[in-house]
């Protein structure tokens, strides 16, 4: 059963879920160095070994995805329209613009915005196929205007391979973990070189991206999946039902409950038990929910806030919204007691790939901006330069750099 503590005792619970990559990076080290050296090769040998890879190609012909996409029923096609659609428009929103401005007569300054060239979209294989991450990874590389994108999977189920048919032209690659990042972080002669490798993935995955991450752009090093909820006055099988549905998702999964209210905790505690008698993940879910996860009782509404921002949770559920001008660090919050955390998985548009382990402290979930180049430009008059000239020679003189400062003055001659 799930335990019940007091926010004093919550340290060491909380410091717990801190993920332990030290093993799966002594692991993963030499999968690197041999998909370095030996390409296609080695990448091969390690996918029949780790993804039972059976298969003359690692290329899904476009044949086989749209075959995969006739055979998604008319609901899951639906499904994917409309949560494509709110993914899609999420992402335009975040994309930056291009844009130039006079700073000062003859000096216009600005910024162009240019797309990666070529980015991997990783799709885990594991106990769960995933088409929304599909959805999460492509969409917003399409946005950006990415012109090759690539996903790949170990586990090539017909609703992935069908979802990348109905968002439109990807290349599909079946390879899976720690050599799959490898093989887009240095390209084969398979596999192209990507500019960024994104999506979640299991320990191995995470290892390897954060090895290569000064060979290839990433977009964070993921650990187990969690949610945080802040509430007092709530349904509790609605909180049961959203820590559940963090808690199926693998054993390393964790839910916290922040309340000041004994008998909410008492009552999700019970509602938990009742729905893991009819849940059938709960095999998944029980151990997390045993394990990692905790109900706190906290003081007040700003002791929880505090705790949440020490934790920067990937997923923060927040009952009651007046809380947010506090929140400083959270991937995703869900706003309101109608906001479940599944919404964001699948549809509502933000995206569901985000950062965990405490990384919400510097930076958000994947977005449009994480496949495009932000460049400046500048442009000057000779009498924009004449004026700046001053500036610019008594600065580069400082730092000892004559030439900088001669490279001004020639130009005023």
């Amino acid at each position: 059963m799930i335990r019940i503590i007091n926010s004093a005792d919550a340290a060491a619970v909380l410091a717990g879920k801190e993920a332990r990559l030290a093993e799966a990076e002594a692991v993963v080290r030499p999968i690197l160095e041999a998909v370095r050296v030996r390409g296609d090769d080695a990448m091969l040998e390690y996918a029949r070994r780790f993804d039972r890879f059976d298969r003359d190609s690692l290329l899904v012909p476009q044949s086989e995805l749209d075959a995969a996409a006739e055979k998604l029923t008319p609901a899951f096609r639906d499904a994917v329209r409309v949560a494509s659609a709110n993914i899609r428009t999420f992402a335009e929103m975040q994309l930056p613009a291009s844009q130039t401005r006079e700073l000062a007569l003859g000096l216009r300054v600005g910024q162009i915005i240019r797309p990666l060239d070529t980015v991997c979209a990783y799709v885990p294989g594991g106990r769960y196929p995933l088409p929304s991450t599909v959805m999460m990874t492509v969409i917003p590389a399409q946005v950006a205007g990415v012109p090759n994108i690539c996903v790949t999977t170990p586990k090539p189920t017909p609703e992935i391979l069908g979802t990348v048919a109905l968002l439109g032209p990807s290349r599909v690659f079946l390879v899976g973990g720690a050599h799959a990042i490898a093989a887009f972080a240095f390209g084969t002669e398979t596999i192209p070189r990507a500019d960024r490798i994104v999506g979640p993935g299991n320990i191995y995955v995470s290892a390897a991206k954060k090895l290569l991450a000064g060979e290839v752009g990433i977009d964070f090093v993921a650990g187990p999946t969690e949610i945080l909820i802040i509430a007092n006055e709530a349904d509790p099988s609605w909180i049961a039902a959203d820590m559940l549905a963090q808690a199926e998702h693998d054993s390393e999964a964790f839910a916290f409950l922040l309340t000041k209210s004994e008998a909410l905790a008492q009552q999700v505690a019970a509602e938990i038990e009742r729905q893991l008698l009819t849940l059938p993940t709960a095999a998944t879910a029980r151990d997390p929910i045993n394990n990692n996860s905790a109900i706190i009782i906290v003081q007040s509404d700003e002791e929880a806030v505090e705790i949440s921002n020490r934790i920067a949770p990937e997923h923060l559920s927040l009952h009651d919204a007046v809380l947010l001008p506090g929140i400083r660090h959270a991937g995703s919050i869900f706003l309101g007691s109608r906001s479940p955390e599944a919404a964001g998985d699948y549809a509502s548009g933000p995206n569901h790939v985000l950062p965990t382990s405490g990384v919400a402290r510097i930076r958000g979930g994947l977005s449009a901006a994480d496949f495009v180049k932000v460049i400046s430009t500048q442009e000057l008059t000779g009498d924009a330069l004449s004026r700046l000239a001053p500036t610019i020679t008594t600065l580069a003189r400082a730092e000892g750099l004559e030439a900088h400062a001669r490279s001004v003055e020639v130009r005023l001659k």
